[in-house]
């Protein structure tokens, strides 16, 4: 909820989801410039959403941070394989420094 307030504060439109399945079709139907994706949702867990996401043409080349507080190293080799630009363990990393790597890629550094 901070990350998000700080989003809307910023000037950036930010679109949640009540889970994996809700996120993927709004990703879908929006298109949105970043996806932040949590590891453990319901009824569709991240990892399915990201594999899911990269079989739509769209979804293929959409840009995805992991924000979890999931700290394991398999599940961070899965989402480098498919292409996630950053993995944050919400725990251990402070809402400035992934606001900063947000706008770096949104500015497409």
């Amino acid at each position: 909820m901070a990350l998000t307030k700080k989003l809307e504060l910023g000037g950036y439109t930010v679109l949640k989801a009540s889970d994996g399945k809700d996120g993927y079709a709004k990703a879908i139907q929006h298109h949105p410039d970043i996806i932040l994706l949590d590891i453990m949702m319901p009824v569709m867990d991240g990892m399915t959403m990201l594999q899911r996401l990269r079989t739509d043409e769209w979804g293929k080349h959409a840009s995805v941070i992991i924000l979890t507080n999931v700290q394991d190293s398999d599940m961070v080799d899965s989402a480098t394989t498919l292409d996630c630009f950053d993995y944050f363990v919400k725990a251990d990393s402070p809402i400035d420094d992934i606001l900063e790597r947000l706008k770096t890629k949104l500015k497409g550094e």
